[in-house]
């Protein structure tokens, strides 16, 4: 069965000139409809003509170099990009999980960032009460569930948000689990272990 099925995607991105990147000349630009504004915006090319499937149970990496549109894709598939032409069907639940920190709350401490994450995942404050002490325990962050974010380091995220998502995503098991640079900013040698461990086990 085929998972994931994309033919002939098509994305386009408008950038403006960087005379135009400050508020107030946008601005002006909008009131005036200026044909400055005008001549200065640009179009660039993110997904050109793309066509490709994945069958169940199949792994695809996608390589490219840094803005060639690898993070575009994945998020044209999920649905948080809409494609200018082309289409894209997905078999199944589908879970994105990217590296940034997605979700996370810099005021809030780890402890209120696990449940405000895990509600956004669809669990109910009871079922993420029966997996809070799994999610610390795995993330080696224990000593500061009290602590607000806005204080952790780069790894420190990653291991939080990896930490709360990939439980949540053992809990929905999804068909397609889309893996957009997740340790990317950082994290020790020891928690990509574990971590890689924790998603072969989750594609099994």
């Amino acid at each position: 069965m085929k998972r994931i099925i994309v033919k002939n995607l098509n994305k386009k991105f408008v950038i403006g000139n960087k005379k135009n990147d400050n508020a107030l000349s946008r601005v002006i630009a909008f009131l005036f409809r200026s044909e400055e504004y005008k001549n200065n915006k640009k179009t660039i090319q993110v997904a050109d003509n793309v066509s490709f499937d994945a069958e169940e149970g199949e792994v695809v990496g996608i390589i490219g170099r840094n803005g060639s549109g690898k993070s575009t894709l994945l998020r044209l598939i999920s649905g948080i990009y809409q494609k200018d032409s082309g289409e894209i069907i997905t078999n199944g639940k589908l879970i994105y999980l990217n590296g940034y920190g997605q979700g996370l709350q810099e005021r809030l401490t780890m402890r209120e960032n696990i449940y405000l994450i895990g509600s956004f995942m669809g669990l109910s404050k009871k079922e993420i009460e029966k997996k809070f002490d799994e999610i610390v325990e795995f993330s080696g962050l224990k000593e500061f569930i009290d602590v607000k974010v806005y204080k952790f380091s780069s790894g420190m995220i990653i291991r939080l948000n990896f930490s709360v998502t990939i439980h949540c995503i053992k809990y929905h098991n999804p068909e397609i689990l889309l893996l957009d640079e997740v340790f990317s900013a950082g994290g020790d040698i020891e928690f990509l272990e574990k971590s890689t461990k924790m998603i072969g086990n989750l594609l099994q």
